[in-house]
C-alpha cells in the first residue's frame, strides 16, 4: 500500500516552513482506496511569493484546522504504508518536522517520483511535475494546490510502476510485507484480489518471485492455484506469503507481460512456461513445379516461418480457413496427402492448381496474399484494445514489423499523437513468442481495431 502525498508550505526559513495544505491517497498501486485532503492553518504568516504560486492566503487558513488536530488522521491513512511523493525528501522532512513538534516520532518508508522517474523515464528533458504530466498525457488540475499535484503524481505513479519491469517498486512493497511478519492465510489473500484481466505475481516469505501468471479472471485462478492437488500447485500453497497483480483490461497485454515477465525472472515453478509454448510452426516452400506450398511442421528456429500454433489441431483449423478464404489447394496446403487432384477438386471447389490448370503465378500470388495478411513485418500500426476501465484503452505498438510495447491511455486524448504514447509507451521485449502471441490474437479476432500509420 502506497501514501501518495503533496504538501503547501509557508515557505520561510529551512525547518521553519508550516504547513499550509495536504493532501494524500491511499494507493493499492491499482486505485485510490482512502483519502485525505485539507488546509492546514500553520500559525505563521506566508510568504508573498508562496501566495502568488498557490493561491492560498493567510485569510483563507485562519479557520483551518491546527496541525496537531489532523495528526492523528495523517498517522491512521499512511500506516503500513510506503510514502510516496515527487520530491519525497521535501515532504518527508515538513511531515517529520511538524510531528516532531508535537513530540512524535513520524518514521516511514519513502519513495520519490522523482527519482524514479529519472531512472524508468531517462528520456524525458525535464522531471519536474508539470512538464512530465503534460508529456506523458496526464490530466491535471490544481496545480500547485496539494489536491490537484497529488493527484497527478498518482496518475504518474502508475505509470512508472508500469515501466518498472525489473520489479523494483514492488519489491520494496513485498520486503513491508515480510518484516510485518507471519504471512496472511490463503483464504485473506484471495479476497484481496480482483475478478479482472491481468498478470499476477505469487512471492515467498524470502520476499522471492515463484510464479507469475496471467488470467481473465485473477482471484479465480488464484483460487484454483490455492485449492489444486497438483505437486506444483501444492509447493505453491506450502510457499506462497503474499501475492501482487496488475489489471491489465486486455487479454493480448496479458499475454505479453506474463510471457516477458518469465522470461526476465524466471520463476521457480514457471520450468514449463519458459520453453517455447508454440511448438507447431507453418512455412512456404516451393515445389519442383514452381508452386508455393505452406507445410504445417514442428517448429525449427533455423528456418523462417509464417506463424506459429500452440497445437497441431490449431494450425490444422488455420490451413483449413485460409485454404477457403484464399482459393488455394488441399494439396498444396497439406490437408490432402495426394499424387493427382486434392479432393476440393473433385466437388469442384478447387480452381485445379493440383492440376496444373491454374498457373503456378496466379497461385503463389494468392498464397503471398496470405502471408502478408499474416506477417506484420515492415509494418507500422498501432493494435488497440481494452483498458482497465471504462474510460481507458491500451494501446500495443508495432513498428517496422516490431513489436515496441504497449501502453494505457485517457479516452480523453488521441492516440494519433504519437510522440505522447510513446513517451507513455512500456517498453517490451520482441521476439518469436511476441510475434506468435499477436498472430495468435488477430487470427481469433473477427474485427481488431487498428491503426495504420
Amino acid at each position: 500500500m502506497y501514501a501518495i502525498l503533496d504538501i503547501e508550505t509557508t515557505g520561510g526559513q529551512f525547518n521553519e516552513e508550516g504547513i499550509t495544505e495536504i493532501a494524500i491517497y491511499k494507493f493499492d498501486g491499482h486505485e485510490i482506496v482512502d483519502q485525505f485532503i485539507s488546509l492546514v492553518n500553520p500559525e505563521i504568516p506566508i510568504q508573498p511569493f508562496v501566495v502568488k504560486l498557490t493561491g492560498i492566503n493567510n485569510a483563507m487558513l485562519a479557520s483551518a484546522p491546527k496541525f496537531y488536530e489532523i495528526a492523528k488522521r495523517i498517522i491512521e491513512i499512511t500506516t503500513d504504508c510506503i510514502l510516496v511523493a515527487h520530491n519525497a525528501d521535501f515532504d518527508y522532512r515538513i511531515l517529520r518536522t511538524e510531528f516532531r513538534r508535537l513530540g512524535y516520532d513520524f518514521s516511514q518508508k519513502t519513495l520519490c517520483t522523482v527519482e524514479l522517474s529519472k531512472k524508468l523515464l531517462p528520456e524525458q528533458p525535464s522531471h519536474s511535475l508539470g512538464k512530465l504530466v503534460r508529456a506523458l498525457g496526464i490530466p491535471m488540475t490544481d496545480r500547485h494546490r496539494a489536491s490537484g499535484d497529488a493527484l497527478a503524481t498518482v496518475k504518474l505513479f502508475q505509470i512508472l510502476l508500469e515501466k518498472d519491469t525489473h520489479k523494483e517498486i514492488i519489491q520494496n512493497f513485498v520486503k513491508l510485507k515480510v518484516e510485518k511478519g507471519l504471512a496472511p492465510k490463503l483464504v485473506e489473500i484471495i479476497q484481496d484480489l480482483p475478478t479482472k484481466t491481468g498478470v499476477y505475481y505469487i512471492y515467498n516469505q524470502k520476499g522471492d518471485l515463484i510464479y507469475v501468471g496471467k488470467s481473465k479472471n485473477i482471484k479465480k485462478r488464484i483460487n484454483q492455484h490455492f485449492t489444486g492437488i497438483t505437486t506444483s500447485a501444492k509447493k505453491i500453497q506450502a510457499e506462497v506469503f503474499t501475492v501482487t497483480y496488475e489489471e491489465t483490461g486486455s487479454e493480448l497485454v496479458a499475454l505479453l507481460k506474463e510471457s516477458q515477465e518469465i522470461k526476465i525472472h524466471k520463476p521457480r515453478y514457471n520450468r514449463a512456461q519458459r520453453k517455447n509454448i508454440f511448438q507447431w510452426a507453418l512455412y512456404p516452400e516451393m515445389d519442383t513445379n514452381g508452386y508455393l506450398n505452406l507445410k504445417l511442421q514442428k517448429a525449427d528456429g533455423r528456418k523462417k516461418e509464417i506463424t506459429s500454433f500452440t497445437s497441431l489441431d490449431e494450425g490444422k483449423n488455420l490451413l483449413f480457413k485460409i485454404t477457403e478464404k484464399y482459393h488455394l489447394c488441399q494439396k498444396y496446403t497439406g490437408l490432402y496427402q495426394t499424387k493427382n487432384a486434392c479432393f476440393a477438386y473433385t466437388i469442384k471447389e478447387c480452381d485445379g492448381a493440383c492440376m496444373g490448370l491454374l498457373p503456378p503465378a496466379e497461385y503463389n500470388s494468392r498464397v503471398t496474399n496470405f502471408i502478408s495478411h499474416y506477417a506484420f513485418e515492415n509494418q507500422n500500426m498501432v493494435l488497440l484494445d481494452r483498458g482497465r476501465s471504462s474510460s481507458e484503452r491500451s494501446a500495443i505498438l508495432i513498428e517496422n514489423g516490431i513489436y515496441k510495447g504497449y501502453a494505457f491511455y485517457d479516452l480523453n486524448y488521441q492516440i494519433t499523437n504519437m510522440d505522447i504514447l510513446k513517451n507513455i509507451l512500456i517498453p517490451m521485449q520482441n521476439n518469436r513468442d511476441t510475434k506468435n502471441i499477436i498472430q495468435a490474437y488477430l487470427r481469433r479476432q473477427k474485427n481488431p481495431k487498428l491503426l495504420q500509420f
